[in-house]
């Protein structure tokens, strides 16, 4: 009930047809429920009395009423179908758009693979629900009160065929959702593992193929596959067990009634021949009817599972919220200040009591060993992670008193892992900057060094791309990252060690058009040759600051900084 209480404000919208879909079933149970007495009609008086005109008369009505159900049906289909495709994608609409409002962390707990299954196996599995239960939970519990009902009146001797079956039925019903519901979940979550490992192996097809471990992956493919085959595989097991159970109590009923049914009409002779066969056909809807219910009760369970699952992910707050009224700077000038900033992840700390000041219009490199803390940093300026203690300001506010929209506009960062989009390499490069003409997309890929290899590409900058830029390399893909965020004309440029996959010559002209651009730019880096015409230099290690300083400074005064500079004129790249 809680779950349908949450889920109503996706339904709402679509009422009308949620109220006119069982309304056109009642039409079809109703013509349904008469259907056998105009058949007990038709034999015991048509039939008995030999009255051609009974018989043709009765059987036109009958012909009428199940033209009025077939409308009944076809219309209930109908409005059912369009609820759940409606309901469906205003919930997988909402449910994206609230994703999109997390941060980085809590995407990292609920886990990409999961979050795909919730947005398209989970919605799935809800739209099923919604046209099940708008016209089987309508047609089944109707059918069975109707033709308990009639079958009551049409032999309350025979009818106790009914109070008879009806406990068992049930019980067999509350097992069912009792055993199934457990299976179910275990079901979804192996279908999330299996995502997982598919999305990964995707992913990573390069280096898996890298380092010959095709045959690694088939075998973690083939274990979570098992796993699920043996999930689904006991969820069979459950139905085909109480199934048959209830289907040979049915028949067993129906045998009871033929036998009875037939002392009455030759023996006792106090029902006619109709009567039984009406009675029949009344005991088998209902049985039939109760059993449709037992499918139901296990499709409505693994959809309840599913449900709760869009829940889970609608009731996660995010963990990084903007101002209720934000402070957004008048005048952006780039200037970026760590007050006693400490940074942590899972409660581990990462960074602990950084303070520096940026200038607007410097430039500073952050180098550091692995694990130092240098990607963790930048992501708190444009707070794609958040500080767990001190302040972080841009020109003297704090981040957390602008906007989202505000901070990250003047803000643009090129993550260490290339990332673009399918498109044109037009459509990549305004993401940042929508409003870009044709001559800023030509600057900014003259800056990035991208404009010689992109004018050579067989439709030049609107020459589309494949996943992630699949037709490019690894060096072509990162100048066009670079170049999306030269685009975007940020106040604060952000570098994550993303020039990686650039020769020196390379990325010296691309340092060298830097030094053209009006912006603050922190940049992290590796190599040395980097760090000689920063401004400044950030040293970091074990999340604290190391050094702070110019290139001669440091290579005086800081040991991590000297390490770091004898281990590069070894010729050994530091890793970071």
């Amino acid at each position: 009930m809680n779950t349908i209480k949450k889920l109503f404000p996706y339904i709402k919208p679509y009422m009308i047809f949620v109220i006119l879909s069982p309304l056109f079933m009642m039409l079809e149970v109703t013509m349904d429920l008469a259907q056998p007495r105009f058949t007990q009609k038709i034999i015991d008086i048509g039939i008995a009395n030999r009255d051609t005109a009974y018989v043709l008369h009765t059987s036109a009505k009958m012909l009428g009423a199940a033209l009025l159900g077939v409308i009944g049906g076809v219309g209930c289909t109908i409005f059912s179908t369009l609820a759940a495709i409606c309901i469906g994608t205003e919930t997988r609409n909402k449910l994206f758009s609230h994703i999109q409002t997390l941060s980085a962390a809590d995407c990292d707990k609920l886990e990409r693979g999961s979050l795909i299954t919730r947005l398209t196996n989970d919605i799935d599995q809800l739209q099923e629900a919604i046209i099940m239960l708008l016209r089987m939970l309508v047609r089944s519990p109707l059918l069975v009160i109707g033709s308990l009902f009639m079958a009551v009146v049409t032999s309350p001797k025979l009818a106790v065929m009914f109070i008879l079956l009806l406990p068992f039925i049930i019980f067999m019903l509350w097992l069912i959702n009792k055993r199934g519901l457990p299976l179910f979940s275990l079901v979804q979550k192996r279908i999330d593992k299996i995502n997982s490992v598919i999305e990964e192996n995707l992913s990573g097809i390069r280096v898996i193929k890298a380092f010959v471990r095709s045959g690694y992956e088939e075998d973690r493919f083939a274990v979570s596959n098992d796993n699920l085959y043996r999930s689904n595989v006991a969820v069979i097991m459950l139905m085909i067990t109480i199934f048959p159970i209830m289907f040979l109590a049915i028949n067993t009923a129906i045998v009871c009634a033929l036998w009875f049914g037939g002392n009455l009409v030759v023996v006792h002779k106090s029902m006619e021949v109709g009567g039984v066969l009406a009675f029949i056909t009344y005991l088998t809807q209902t049985a039939g009817s109760m059993t449709m219910m037992g499918m139901i009760i296990s499709r409505l369970s693994r959809a309840g599972v599913s449900a709760d699952r869009i829940i889970e992910v609608m009731d996660t707050q995010p963990s990084i919220t903007e101002s209720a009224a934000p402070a957004d700077p008048k005048d952006v000038r780039g200037e970026i200040t760590f007050d006693n900033v400490t940074a942590a992840y899972s409660g581990a700390p990462i960074l602990e009591n950084i303070s520096f000041t940026v200038k607007p219009g410097e430039k500073l490199v952050v180098m550091g060993e692995t694990g130092s803390g240098k990607s963790t940093l930048v992501n708190l300026i444009p707070r794609l992670y958040d500080t767990a203690a001190g302040n972080l300001l841009i020109d003297g506010v704090n981040v957390r008193d602008i906007s989202f929209d505000f901070l990250r506009k003047h803000i643009a960062i090129v993550m260490q892992k290339t990332m673009l989009f399918s498109g044109t390499v037009r459509e990549n490069i305004r993401y940042g900057n929508p409003e870009a003409d044709d001559n800023d997309i030509d600057e900014a890929l003259k800056a990035a060094q991208a404009y010689d290899f992109v004018t050579n590409l067989s439709e030049g900058a609107d020459t589309v791309l494949g996943q992630n830029g699949v037709n490019l390399s690894g060096g072509q893909r990162q100048r066009l990252t670079i170049a999306r965020a030269l685009a975007a004309k940020p106040a604060i440029l952000i570098f994550d060690d993303c020039t990686s996959a650039l020769d020196m010559t390379t990325e010296r002209k691309l340092l060298a058009a830097l030094e053209n651009m009006n912006c603050t730019k922190v940049i992290v880096a590796q190599r040395l040759t980097t760090a000689k015409d920063a401004d400044r230099v950030l040293v970091l290690d074990k999340g604290g600051i190391a050094g702070l300083g110019t290139y001669e400074e440091l290579a005086k005064s800081c040991e991590v900084f000297r390490r770091i500079a004898e281990s590069q004129n070894k010729g050994e790249t530091l890793n970071g």
